[in-house]
């Protein structure tokens, strides 16, 4: 009885591993159509950029949104303006959580199936550095935080 409550709880932590892409793929998408939605970006499927905005090409769709470079759609650019960098922020601070106890777990599995050795503690700081990068990526957007005297 003792052994089959502890197959469930270890069940419980599998799927930490998979959850992680599934939130944070299902995320960004979201992300996108919230920017999308707010005329933030323009559509993947729009190929076509204007130089300026001067003039509209046929091809465009939207009544206002002129599309040039600037409203590529990369993932930077669909997380800065509000809302959509709100919700931009909690996805990257809730990855970055999972990727921490992920990388503990498997610090710690580690430690319990072998003896701790120099690559475990590497991976693990190496995993929490990624996370605390992912922090930072994800709260620190680009137009909101910038430097007194530094100008982008």
């Amino acid at each position: 009885m003792q052994q089959d409550r502890a197959r469930v709880d270890m069940s419980f932590w599998a799927i930490l591993p998979v959850s992680l892409p599934a939130l944070t793929i299902t995320g960004i998408w979201v992300v996108y159509a919230m920017a999308l939605y707010n005329q933030h970006v323009c559509p993947v499927d729009n190929w076509l950029y204007n130089q300026s905005c001067e003039e509209e090409l046929h091809l465009q769709s939207g009544p206002t949104l002129c599309c040039t470079l600037e409203n590529v759609p990369l993932i930077s650019k669909c997380g800065t303006l509000p809302p959509e960098s709100c919700f931009f922020s909690l996805i990257c601070s809730t990855g970055s959580f999972i990727v921490m106890v992920i990388v503990l777990l498997r610090y710690a599995h580690v430690i319990e199936k072998h003896q701790n050795c120099v690559l475990n503690t590497a991976a693990l700081s190496t995993g929490w550095i990624c996370a605390a990068g992912l922090i930072m990526v994800g709260n620190f957007q680009r137009l909101v935080y910038q430097l007194p005297g530094k100008h982008v």
